[in-house]
């Protein structure tokens, strides 16, 4: 069965070059080729607009800079352009291949002007690329968060079809999928958890990021593993002419990132670190808890020539949570990434990557005297191509190969009379390939379509003591009781790490394309299907550091989702408009039976069963691009449902097999958000948020068995949370804005929920000693809380 998809691959890709090829020799054409960057920094710049007034095409650099563009002999006006910096026109004459590197300057009257970027107004409207999103640094920067702290993914829940996982968190859900489902990238390596402190904080320093993209849908074949969205993060690559440092100091955290050159114009370096510290002041409060989070990202780039280029980055981070002499917490992520880019010729640019991607956490309980250690660990090869082949075509292909470790659980006692005997949970490994094409064809000037294939297949390689099953069923039904329980293993069997247990294998086509009405709006609609081989095992409806996950194999089959979208998106003169629609389908959808124990549990198919999920909606983004007053309305009408229903016709399955809310299901999400420039010394910013609260299950009565209190549930999902409400503003005070001296700063006041609204977190229920009765108790996170940093440069 592999044999056959990879033979459907080829014939796509070689008939995709064909097409491509078709028409090149018609007329005399040549290459406009090169590298843009800043001219302060020498920093490449991504997704530049490279324009052809005359003939009405253009395109845009890739992550590292780089262009390339076909056209006809002739002398061209070209136009490069990019938010925050000042347009070029350059005069080409293309009777031969040219290459032509530039450097823009920034260009501080536009500087901020659009506070969500996508590509450029003209070329967004063309393009066949959808549900996409792009949030510039400075816009992230502006916008009020919890303690004052810049957050990257609460900017991200303020764009339709995105939800936070809940107050104070940092995981995210995209159209109704769960928060595991996101792919998330940090300089192609990727992260596992995206929060600090227990979500109160993302892991992503806003001064050591250069570009950030959410795609929601109509996702690109050169991405894969996951099934509702990919953020897709790059690093500055640091100064390449002077030697800087920025960072910010506040209540709660301070941070601090130094860049510069190693040898000027051909290799610089950056490093930033970050740390919170409010756990020194507890012990003046008579509190011996700790609660503190650090982490440091570095980068080295060095140009070898003009064909080569080097990257090494990394990222490492450690959250540490103690409470007293009862338990102690340390979680983190660490990443590291090897990059080569390198030209072929003007038209073929390929980038080759090394990749190390581990997530750890461990727990050490004091008062029963252990510690468990666990985690995820890959290793992922990357040979990725983008193949300028004509100027109506651009196509994309690579291949992709992880190798996984995961590692479920290690209890190993802390001291000889705890009591506890060492236990070893069985480690899991698999190996994820995948290869791909990706085409982007203007099929006239009305049409421009994007077609791809990604053929990705997953292996379950050899592991200690893999249990089996009566029928292989790791789970019972127990008719009399109406109860799934768990299968009495009947053996064990082991492999070596170089057998198959079981491989799977799936096409993952997608498509999109884009119909321009006029010169300022066009239609777009796109389908992708994508596979999804490992899984977060959890309880919680947002990815804790307590989550463990698992790869599909025996008896976990990889999720499936296939989504469609159609659009309609508009540009007015000050001001834009987008409108999507959207329908998708999950496949293999893992659930829990009730009662389902997932601590230290080493065969966790035995709590596991497959369902399926669907998800629906509207999305509309308004936005203003121009003037002092900027800013954006989203609104999301959605729906996230999903079922699993009875393996055969006996068993009830979950929720009597019947469709329920998703636990991130919310009808109803608007954020309205908006800068205002005063003057230069003063600019404010505020964000309303309105979300539908989150599905929740109450017990609607109770029995007494055996002197035992005994609550009975109304169906799973079937009552809400009141709604969540927010309004939060910020005021940023630069006090020497015309300053020519080298030290800039800014204080930035915040205030986090100004009306003081107490959102439900949870509701929980117990009995009142005094009174003897039943009462229900809201959990609310934040209330008001102000703040104030100081941000600087020099």
């Amino acid at each position: 069965m592999q044999l056959k998809y990879i033979f459907t691959f080829l014939i796509i890709l070689g008939l995709t070059s064909l097409v491509g090829s078709t028409g090149l020799f018609a007329q005399e054409k040549f290459t406009l080729s090169g590298t843009i960057s800043e001219e302060d920094t020498g920093e490449t710049l991504i997704g530049v607009n490279v324009i052809v007034p005359s003939l009405q095409t253009g395109t845009v650099t890739n992550q590292y800079g780089y262009y390339s563009i076909t056209l006809p002999k002739g002398e061209y006006e070209i136009v490069y352009s990019s938010i925050g910096f000042a347009p070029q026109k350059v005069r080409i004459s293309l009777s031969e291949n040219v290459k032509k590197d530039l450097s823009l300057t920034t260009d501080t009257e536009s500087l901020d002007e659009v506070v969500i970027e996508a590509n450029n107004e003209r070329l967004n409207i063309r393009s066949s690329q959808m549900s996409t999103n792009t949030l510039s640094t400075t816009t992230i920067k502006k916008i009020p968060v919890v303690l004052g702290e810049v957050d990257v993914i609460k900017a991200i829940t303020l764009l339709p079809g995105v939800t936070s996982a809940g107050e104070g968190a940092s995981g995210f859900n995209v159209r109704g999928g769960a928060a595991d489902q996101n792919l998330i990238l940090l300089d192609e390596a990727t992260l596992y958890n995206s929060s600090h402190l227990f979500g109160f904080f993302s892991v992503f320093n806003p001064d050591a990021i250069k570009d950030l993209t959410l795609y929601k849908g109509g996702i690109p074949a050169r991405y894969g593993g996951r099934i509702s969205s990919v953020l897709d993060i790059y690093q500055k690559d640091g100064n390449k002419r002077e030697y800087h440092a920025s960072g910010g100091i506040g209540l709660v955290a301070s941070r601090l990132l130094l860049e510069g050159p190693i040898k000027k114009d051909e290799a610089s370096f950056l490093i930033g670190g970050r740390s919170s510290y409010a756990h020194l002041f507890l012990p003046l409060f008579d509190n011996d808890n700790i609660a503190y989070f650090y982490d440091l990202n570095a980068k080295l780039s060095y140009n070898l020539n003009d064909n080569n280029r080097l990257y090494l980055s990394g990222y490492f981070g450690r959250d540490v949570f103690e409470i007293s002499d009862s338990f102690a917490n340390s979680f983190g992520n660490t990443t590291l990434n090897l990059r080569w880019n390198h030209l072929f010729s003007d038209k073929l640019f390929s980038n080759l990557s090394l990749i190390y991607s581990d997530y750890y956490y461990g727990l050490e309980l004091k008062f029963v005297e252990f510690d468990f250690d666990s985690g995820i660990r890959n290793f992922n090869l990357k040979y990725d191509f983008t193949h300028y082949i004509s100027n109506n075509i651009d196509l994309r292909y690579g291949i992709n190969s992880i190798y996984y470790k995961f590692n479920p659980g290690d209890v190993t006692p802390t001291t000889e009379d705890s009591g506890i005997n060492p236990f070893k949970l069985t480690d899991k490994y698999a190996w994820e390939n995948a290869a791909y094409v990706d085409a982007e064809i203007a099929v006239s000037d009305k049409i421009s379509v994007q077609a791809g294939l990604r053929l990705s297949t997953f292996n379950r390689l050899g592991q200690d003591e893999l249990f089996l099953y009566e029928n292989d069923n790791p789970i019972i039904y127990n008719e009399s009781l109406d109860i799934y329980q768990k299968a009495t293993p009947i053996d064990t069997v082991s492999f070596s790490r170089s057998e198959t247990i079981k491989s799977f294998a799936n096409l993952e086509p997608r498509f999109a394309i884009s119909y321009l009405l006029n010169d300022d709006s066009s239609i777009k609609a796109s389908y992708n299907r994508m596979a999804q081989y490992i899984h977060l095992i959890s309880n919680t409806t947002s990815p804790t550091p307590f989550d463990i996950y698992a790869p599909s194999g025996k008896y976990i089959e990889p999720q499936l989702a296939d989504q469609v979208a159609l659009g309609y998106f508009r540009n007015f003169k000050n001001y834009s408009l987008e409108v999507e629609t959207f329908y998708k389908e999950v496949k293999n959808r893992l659930d829990y039976v009730d009662d389902a124990d997932l601590i230290a549990n080493n065969a966790v198919e035995q709590i596991l069963l497959n369902g399926e999920a669907r998800a629906y909606g509207l999305e509309l983004l308004f936005k203003k691009t121009t003037g002092k007053l900027q800013g954006w309305l989203s609104y999301t009408l959605s729906k996230s449902e999903q079922r699993t229903p009875g393996r055969t016709s006996a068993e009830s399955g979950i929720n009597n097999g019947e469709w329920y809310n998703s636990p991130w299901d919310k009808t109803h999400d608007i954020s309205v958000t908006g800068q205002y420039e005063l003057s230069k010394k003063w600019s404010f910013g505020a964000n309303f948020i309105f979300q539908t609260g989150i599905p929740t299950t109450y017990p609607e009565g109770q029995y007494q068995y055996n002197g035992v209190i005994v609550p009975v549930y109304e169906a799973r999902n079937s009552s809400r949370l009141s709604s969540f409400n927010r309004l939060d503003f910020s005021a940023t005070w630069t006090p020497k804005p015309e300053s020519t001296k080298r030290w800039k700063g800014e204080w930035v006041f915040s205030i986090y929920n100004v009306y003081n609204r107490k959102n439900a977190a949870s509701i929980s229920f117990r009995e009142n000693t005094d009174i003897g009765q039943n009462e229900a108790v809201r959990l609310s996170i934040f209330g008001i809380i102000p703040s104030v940093t100081y941000n600087f440069k020099f």
